[in-house]
């Protein structure tokens, strides 16, 4: 849970708000959003352990991410105006949300469990692009 809410979150934040210095709209409203949806998350998943909250059902967290998979997907198609390795990035990760929500609606244990196995293709992928978009900045220096 640290690591979702720290680097996820507030990590993902402090990056998008770094991104306005470089006039990056697409990377201010990505990272901003994803850091407050890591943020949202660790807080649907703590606040009933802490007795703060009722914990969501499995219909309310599948509409969430539904929700989450409509702004990815919208992210995605403004990748196309980007490049192939957000495209793959945007478009694994709107997959994952679709079976994250899929695996809630069903309570399917094998459909949650392939969305995992997704999100670390789709995490991997993410490293990828992060690694040479960092190569590619080097270079240009």
């Amino acid at each position: 849970m640290s690591i979702g809410l720290f680097f996820g979150g507030f990590g993902q934040l402090i990056a998008g708000m770094l991104e306005v210095k470089n006039k990056n709209v697409f990377g201010l409203t990505a990272f901003t959003s994803y850091g407050f949806f890591w943020i949202s998350l660790v807080a649907l998943l703590i606040f009933p352990r802490l007795g703060i909250a009722v914990a969501p059902s499995p219909v309310a967290m599948g509409s969430y991410l539904v929700l989450w998979g409509i702004f990815t997907f919208s992210l995605f198609m403004a990748t196309l105006r980007i490049n192939r390795g957000l495209q793959v990035v945007f478009g694994l990760l709107t997959l994952l949300f679709i079976l994250l929500a899929a695996g809630d609606f069903s309570s399917s244990d094998t459909v949650t469990k392939l969305a995992g196995y997704e999100g670390i293709v789709c995490g991997l992928a993410a490293i990828y692009v992060g690694v040479s978009e960092l190569l590619h900045e080097m270079d240009r220096k």
